[in-house]
């Protein structure tokens, strides 16, 4: 201020900001407004924004997410009359106390990010490849068996791979050449060929801040019935676990999953016995990347992505029963029309494929909000842009964006008059 010649601090300044921002009063009249949750602090404290999504402005900052602030805030404007959010139960529950005359519309964009996700999760052996599941003696004998498969047939790819890379190295071709040619990375090409052999990965050793360091205390306690999470965190944190309370929660629910899953088997000819192969590379097609294609259309396919997905409907027909409910949803979330969408709904079900049925369902306790996706224009990708825009505002503060500042720089001029 001072270099600008304006005889006043910068904390005058911002006091007069926050004051004009308490003080004012917002009288234009809101019909559709867009929900969704911001991070004071990752994992740990969140808060909520508001858009007019008709004038694609902010209208409010709430400091917390809750049902109890979003349904007063809802119930101050009863002129409401369509409220877009996100697959959050949260925002579902505040919306039908709050505002029960508005119409809830489910983004569209969180609707295909959980359908891939329950196809990501069906194409896992065990859902997450970074945490280990407790199963009976039996299913451990036959999960050490098919890892031990898995293990080998990832070796003898690399194997091959390796084999591959050095002839074409021995014909006298350059790595950016070979690189051109097998599509892969010419560092890697380098690394790869200034060994005799391929390497083996190295994997890294367990620390006090991973909940696996005190897998065998957690074990027992699982057994013994001890399944709260946040009485096994207390418990590990006595023991010396540095890591966050969210780390040990995603091996407890791997651990939920896995008993589901022996509760109520798949049927076998939905079992993948073999992981399915890249065609071109000859490594092993993830998860992550067999969702990813599941629901990308044909015609948006590269010829090396078309390969991977003629591979995975060959090798697996759940990926194939995906695929094909995969294409039917997003053409009846394009095609404005909610006819279809029962159907789609029974035929996931009777696949028997546990993350579907289960996303179906979900699908069905949210089926009006659903249906109000396909058919009004409205979905949240304002308040993401939005929220994205706050990120940087808090991120330049340096400590300062407290809740009145962060509202007084977010809302527009014209809203504080």
């Amino acid at each position: 201020m001072h270099r600008l010649g304006m005889p006043v601090s910068d904390d005058t300044i911002l006091r007069q900001l926050k004051r004009s921002n308490q003080a004012s009063t917002q009288k234009d009249t809101i019909r559709v407004v867009g929900i969704d949750d911001w991070s004071w602090r990752h994992s740990s404290r969140y808060g909520t924004i508001m858009v007019d999504l008709e004038r694609h402005s902010v209208v409010d900052v709430l400091e917390d997410r809750s049902v109890e602030s979003a349904r007063s805030w809802l119930q101050e404007r009863p002129t409401i009359e369509v409220v877009s959010r996100d697959r959050c139960g949260l925002y579902a529950q505040a919306a039908r106390e709050g505002a029960p005359q508005a119409r809830q519309v489910a983004d569209r964009f969180h609707l295909v990010q959980n359908l891939r996700e329950a196809i990501k999760e069906q194409m896992s052996v065990y859902g997450h490849a970074n945490v280990r599941p407790i199963l009976s003696e039996d299913a451990i004998a036959s999960a050490k068996s098919q890892q031990r498969r898995a293990r080998l047939a990832h070796r003898q790819s690399r194997l091959e791979i390796f084999e591959m890379l050095r002839a074409l190295r021995q014909q006298g071709l350059t790595y950016s050449e070979i690189a051109r040619r097998t599509g892969y990375e010419r560092r890697s090409i380098a690394n790869w060929l200034t060994s005799s052999a391929p390497r083996d990965r190295n994997r890294a050793a367990l620390n006090p801040t991973s909940p696996l360091y005190f897998e065998a205390f957690l074990a027992d306690c699982w057994k013994n019935g001890n399944r709260v999470g946040r009485h096994l965190f207390y418990d590990i944190k006595n023991r010396g676990y540095t890591g966050s309370r969210s780390n040990l929660e995603r091996l407890l629910k791997v651990w939920r999953e896995v008993e589901n899953i022996q509760l109520d088997e798949p049927p076998p000819e939905m079992e993948v016995s073999e992981p399915v192969r890249d065609p071109d590379t000859g490594h092993m097609i993830s998860s992550v990347v067999a969702a990813a294609l599941c629901i990308k259309p044909r015609g948006l396919l590269t010829d090396r992505q078309a390969r991977k997905v003629n591979a995975l409907k060959q090798g697996s027909r759940a990926f194939a029963m995906m695929r094909g409910l995969g294409m039917r949803f997003i053409g009846i979330l394009r095609s404005r029309g909610s006819q279809a969408l029962d159907e789609w709904i029974d035929d996931a079900i009777d696949t028997e494929l546990t993350a579907i049925m289960r996303f179906a369902s979900v699908l069905r306790r949210d089926i009006d909000a659903v249906r109000n996706a396909i058919e009004l224009p409205w979905s949240n990708g304002q308040a993401e842009c939005q929220i994205n825009r706050l990120k940087v505002l808090k991120r330049a503060m340096y400590g300062r964006a407290g809740p009145e500042l962060m509202r007084a720089r977010m809302m527009p001029l014209n809203h504080r008059n």
